[in-house]
């Protein structure tokens, strides 16, 4: 090596430190996750999920998976699933949850399929200690619900989440998911050893997140969350984990991940290229929130400086990834006494290996997927350009994989739909039976409280107050 490098010793001695640092760092990582320990369900617990549990799941499907993921979830005894949809899709999912179980499943609707106003309408009606958004792919193990609560026994936790495994769509995993897999193998490492060095995280995922019911119902944070904006302008409706994340560490809330098999979700991926368009989405919301977590909020700095650093080195994680093949290259055309071939050769069984060390959870668990490693190798190498244009491209806040949905704000989407059953309702006359006595003859005001329009049961339609009307005035216009 010292001769292969022998006139390169400027550039490949920073280049070894860069390296030695960042397999020290891994280093590091793989021993607190080593190390990290669960925290396990008391015998007399103060949360119990028929009691305090409602689940909420945002969706606009109702396929199999979805059955099979609510069969799950019943398994662990919530009291209460609320699913929130689009109008379209209700009669589907009643026809679902009645088939499933009808006393325990819920089907609400919004205006419009929008993800962070469909979780608002299913915070608003729950009524337990204890919320839980799921995704309507996360199947649970019967000890999930459990093992989550047992968190919240200490009172300074507001979020916990969970690891995560792939869940096979076909028969045999796609070279796809198999990457999304290696994925979650890296990032279940990541939150253990950042839960167990200094008690935060990057994102407690949104596939399956929970919270303290009392944090979510402040009005504040509902308005926030659905008036969340890049830069001022372009509206944010994916990345909702992110900002639920964001919140607990501003608000003074700790977190907690639960990475144990007993608490492991599974769940689905993209099974072909549309999962780069995941990625893709995921990537960029990274960047915005990491943005604002350091240089915006700046609360990370001093309560969570592990994930602070995980955070900063993300962001030349793709300069020091693109680093090592250029050097390769450049060596390659200079380095004479060499042939090319031994450069790149040597430098492949380099990475080859350090891969293999790295996706050893995930390899002794699945020793078949050994043969993906050079796909994920060159995914990574993908995924740093990737990161690059996803930096350069922050205003698109689409979902890239769902037409036409999350392009507008959740809380212009409530509100044109409110406008709109007004316009709707303006030309409705309400008979006033005469036998109804009502103080000083007169309806002084009607509060949200006081007057609800229902819509088919689905939802409910809020009428604003009125000006005073006489009881005799019957039958009565509201304009």
């Amino acid at each position: 090596m010292l001769y292969l490098t022998a006139d390169f010793f400027p550039v490949f001695i920073p280049l070894g430190i860069i390296g030695f640092y960042r397999y020290l760092i891994f280093v590091i990582k793989l021993i607190a996750w080593i190390v990290y320990e669960p925290i396990i369900p008391s015998a007399d617990p103060v949360y119990v999920p028929e009691r305090d549990v409602t689940i909420v799941v945002p969706t606009i499907d109702a396929g199999e998976e979805f059955v099979e993921a609510a069969e799950s979830w019943l398994a662990c005894n919530p009291k209460e699933i609320i699913i929130v949809t689009e109008e379209s899709m209700y009669g589907p999912l009643q026809e679902l949850a009645t088939k499933i179980n009808p006393d325990k499943i819920r089907v609400l609707t919004v205006a419009k399929a929008n993800k962070r106003l469909q979780m608002v309408q299913g915070i608003r009606h729950t009524n337990t200690d204890i919320l839980v958004f799921a995704d309507d792919d996360a199947i649970w193990k019967p000890q999930t619900l459990n093992y989550i609560l047992a968190c919240f026994e200490d009172e300074s936790i507001g979020g916990v989440g969970t690891s995560q495994t792939v869940k096979s769509v076909g028969k045999r995993q796609t070279m796809w998911e198999v990457l999304a897999g290696f994925r979650l193998t890296v990032r279940n490492i990541e939150v253990a050893a950042s839960t167990h060095i200094d008690g935060g995280v990057c994102c407690i995922s949104g596939r399956t997140a929970t919270y303290r019911t009392v944090i979510l119902k402040d009005p504040d944070f509902q308005e926030k969350f659905t008036n969340d904006l890049w830069r001022g302008k372009y509206p944010l409706n994916s990345g909702d984990d992110k900002f639920l994340t964001r919140w607990m560490v501003s608000h003074g809330w700790n977190t907690y991940m639960q990475v144990c098999s007993e608490a492991e979700l599974l769940s689905t991926f993209k099974t072909d290229w549309r999962f780069i368009k995941q990625v893709l989405r995921w990537t960029r919301n990274t960047w915005r929130s990491d943005f604002r977590s350091l240089f915006v909020e700046r609360h990370l700095w001093f309560k969570h400086p592990f994930v602070t650093y995980t955070m900063l080195d993300k962001f030349v994680n793709p300069l020091t990834l693109l680093s090592g093949p250029v050097s390769v290259i450049a060596l390659c055309f200079t380095a004479y006494h060499l042939p090319s071939w031994d450069i790149i050769l040597s430098y492949v069984v380099w990475l080859l290996a350090t891969r293999i060390v790295k996706l050893s959870p995930h390899l002794l668990r699945r020793p078949q997927d050994i043969i993906h490693v050079p796909a994920f190798l060159l995914f990574n190498f993908y995924f740093a350009f990737m990161k690059i244009y996803a930096l350069f491209t922050l205003n698109v806040t689409g979902w890239g994989t769902r037409q036409g949905v999350g392009n507008e704000l959740a809380a212009d989407i409530e509100r044109n739909a409110i406008a709109a059953s007004i316009d709707e309702t303006s030309q409705t006359t309400i008979e006033i039976p005469p036998e109804v006595a009502i103080r000083d003859q007169f309806i002084a005001k009607l509060t949200t409280e006081d007057m609800m329009v229902p819509d088919r049961a689905k939802a409910h339609i809020i009428v604003p107050a009125v000006p005073i009307i006489p009881l005799e005035a019957a039958p009565v216009m509201i304009a």
